[in-house]
């Protein structure tokens, strides 16, 4: 399915007809043109060489569903359904075709970077499971998949804009979050954005030293830096910040990165998100005893900490394992 080449033949069409055209693809779910009987049969026939088939696998676990999707030119990307207890259904998409930064815990960054995703194929993951779910409603979208969402900053701002858009999704913008690895350039960009869409960080580490042996851009972006921005970022908005922090057995869950970490957080609108590590093969997640005793600690020191639990290891479910695993 070519989201861009179907709004590109709509294009001579009157602005009523688009409408309807967006209506029937992102609300109704059609999968085929001979349900769109609202539009006469000579415009359907012209759009019945742009199929609405998407080319995808899904694998299922539990609250947990993964899309492995072949786009236009045969290259795959990864997009994960998350179902919570509250009636909240999260999808996190890809932003590239593969990752430049070949973190050592993520499995993507074997693949190195094949591409930049487009604005309507970042937009395609949240179309699959908005069918998926049929009645029910994608809730929130967090671009925490394959690739570095702001070394793609125009193709994922055009695709949190019809993400949001009442013609397409209408998803919240603050239901919206992007996930950097600390791309400077693009905090400062996002900064002067006239949007509500949250800005997450992938710190995993408390210091330089581990943070750049787990995370080459580390080198190019060190902390001290990556905070400096974050800052000015909350100076401009007045937006909280998210700190995703991967626990990682014998890595990063040490009591002692536990009171580097804390130094580091204790500012009025950061926030630490503990992530339970989905192994990738090199490394395993830490136990539930040292997070729990990892999350009492940054909670003593007044580091407002929350925990998000595994989804999907059964499945593969951390970004890139099913597209590294069918090479």
């Amino acid at each position: 399915m070519n989201l861009s080449l179907i709004e590109k033949k709509l294009e001579k069409e009157k602005p009523y007809r688009i409408k309807q055209v967006r209506k029937i693809i992102f609300h109704d779910l059609i999968e085929d043109w001979k349900e769109a009987t609202v539009l006469p049969l000579k415009l359907r026939e012209e759009l019945s060489g742009l199929p609405l088939n998407i080319r995808h696998e899904l694998f299922e676990e539990g609250n947990t569903v993964k899309a492995l999707i072949e786009l236009e030119d045969g290259l795959k990307i990864e997009s994960v359904l998350m179902k919570h207890n509250d009636d909240r259904f999260t999808v996190c998409v890809s932003s590239q075709v593969g990752c430049p930064l070949a973190c050592a815990f993520c499995a993507t960054g074997t693949m190195g970077l094949q591409r930049n995703l487009e604005p309507f194929e970042i937009a395609l993951q949240v179309l699959l499971f908005s069918r998926y779910l049929k009645n029910k409603k994608i809730t929130n979208v967090v671009f925490m998949g394959m690739g570095e969402p702001f070394l793609n900053y125009d193709n994922v701002l055009e695709a949190v804009r019809i993400l949001n858009s009442p013609e397409y999704f209408n998803i919240g913008s603050r239901k919206i979050s992007i996930s950097t690895s600390g791309i400077i350039e693009g905090i400062e960009r996002f900064s002067e954005e006239d949007l509500q869409v949250n800005l997450s960080i992938s710190l995993h580490a408390p210091n330089d030293a581990l943070r750049s042996k787990l995370m080459p851009v580390n080198k190019k972006y060190p902390l001290a830096k990556v905070l400096k921005a974050v800052d000015d970022y909350i100076l401009k908005t007045n937006r909280k910040v998210m700190f995703e922090y991967l626990m990682i057995k014998g890595e990063n869950d040490s009591i002692e990165c536990a009171r580097e970490l804390a130094h580091l957080m204790k500012k009025p609108l950061y926030m630490v998100n503990l992530i339970v590590y989905n192994p990738t093969g090199k490394f395993v997640p830490s136990d539930s005893h040292t997070i729990k005793k990892f999350k009492e600690y940054l909670e003593h020191e007044g580091v407002f900490t929350t925990q998000r639990y595994e989804f999907g290891r059964g499945i593969n479910a951390a970004c890139g394992q099913l597209v590294t695993k069918k090479k």
